[in-house]
């Protein structure tokens, strides 16, 4: 890893609407749970089983908890991914392959970034939702979704890293 070449990556247009709509997003989850706040019972859902359904509940206050964790978790990757020559490849970094890999990695952490906003703020959005009587739980599709969220992008870019190593070697 001491080896790895060290590359300042420019932001492609891809890159840059990632992250603002990243941002958009932390920005969403905050005035989605400040606005709706007040008007929420004492006691909400705090935890939902598999097939979506809620099975522990406590104090309001713990809606804070799904943006505060967004927003930690947005900004430690928006800071990690500055260092994109500390991560793990499935191939060897060299000087040929480098800025693809680079790239590569850096663009799956904005995507999955982006994708771990929106799920906590559609876990708020519903909860939101239930305590209103207009939901019940978040429902049996959410597991499979968020699943979907997270590992299509994964595989996505992980072929996208082992392609361009097979055409180099």
């Amino acid at each position: 890893m001491n080896k790895r070449p060290r590359i300042e990556l420019k932001l492609t247009q891809t890159d840059k609407i990632l992250e603002i709509f990243g941002w958009i997003a932390i920005f969403g989850i905050w005035t989605l749970t400040l606005t709706n706040y007040f008007e929420l019972p004492e006691i909400i859902p705090t935890h939902y089983n598999g097939i979506g359904e809620a099975d522990g509940f406590g104090n309001k206050t713990n809606i804070f908890a799904l943006p505060i964790i967004s927003t930690i978790l947005f900004i430690g990757l928006t800071i990690l991914n500055k260092n994109p020559h500390v991560f793990n490849y499935p191939s060897e970094i060299t000087e040929e392959n480098a800025l693809h890999q680079y790239t590569n990695a850096t663009r799956m952490i904005r995507v999955l970034k982006l994708v771990i906003v929106l799920i906590f703020g559609l876990i708020v959005y519903r909860t939101i939702q239930n305590v209103n009587g207009n939901a019940d739980g978040l429902g049996i599709w959410f597991l499979p979704l968020t699943m979907a969220m997270i590992f299509i992008p994964m595989i996505y870019f992980l072929i996208n890293a082992n392609k361009k190593k097979k055409t180099t070697e």
